[in-house]
């Protein structure tokens, strides 16, 4: 089974339809039992980082997603907000997170705004870095992703960026480390190849070390 997790943040139900379509067992959730027995999961959101922080530790989720990623190894996947909760600290509130990976989390600071709008919303491509990572197998070298943002980490160690996009800045806009997985993008709002990912994710990252 695997778990998204309701913290109360992000368009849960676009995720579940995904999973759904792929005929897998998926569930909302914010209840402790199911999640420390989920197989995989899900870490979603889109909002306000710090109010993510807050949220996971009111709801009691702190905890238990600590024990399930750090000391049982459960395979995870952040998506957008999700993702940026997983890093050290966010400039977004000046807030400390979760701290399953080494980076910070700063806003786009682009020169271009005309050009370059922030918050970055729209169809981007991913510049793959690491063809071989579970979520990138079979996708070209330059597929489309939907984004939406406006503040993106910065990992202390390179080799765990996977993809990157250009917008006005290059950035990572995907990570592994070991179990542990994020996407900057919407794989549940891009179609046809966020369908493929969230395949790749329940297919091969539970072999992932």
């Amino acid at each position: 089974m695997i778990a998204i997790i309701d913290y109360g943040m992000g368009n849960l139900r676009s995720v579940l339809k995904k999973f759904e379509n792929l005929k897998i067992d998926a569930r909302i959730t914010n209840d402790l039992n199911e999640i420390s027995n989920a197989d995989k999961l899900i870490l979603p959101g889109v909002g306000h980082f710090a109010n993510g922080i807050k949220n996971l530790k009111e709801k009691k989720l702190w905890e238990v997603l600590n024990e399930k990623v750090l000391i049982k190894r459960t395979p995870v996947l952040g998506i957008c907000l999700g993702m940026q909760l997983m890093a050290d600290y966010s400039e977004e509130g000046n807030c400390e997170g979760l701290k399953w990976f080494d980076a910070d989390v700063i806003k786009f600071r682009i020169k271009d705004k005309l050009k370059f709008k922030v918050p970055h919303m729209g169809w981007n491509q991913l510049h793959i870095r690491h063809p071989s990572d579970p979520l990138m197998k079979g996708f070209e070298a330059n597929p489309d992703f939907y984004f939406v943002h406006s503040y993106y980490p910065v990992p202390e160690d390179p080799s765990f960026i996977t993809s990157t996009c250009d917008y006005g800045v290059e950035f990572a806009a995907s990570v592994t480390k070991g179990r542990m997985s994020g996407v900057q993008f919407h794989p549940e709002k891009s179609q046809a190849l966020g369908l493929e990912m969230l395949r790749n994710f329940i297919s091969s990252l539970a072999s992932n070390t």
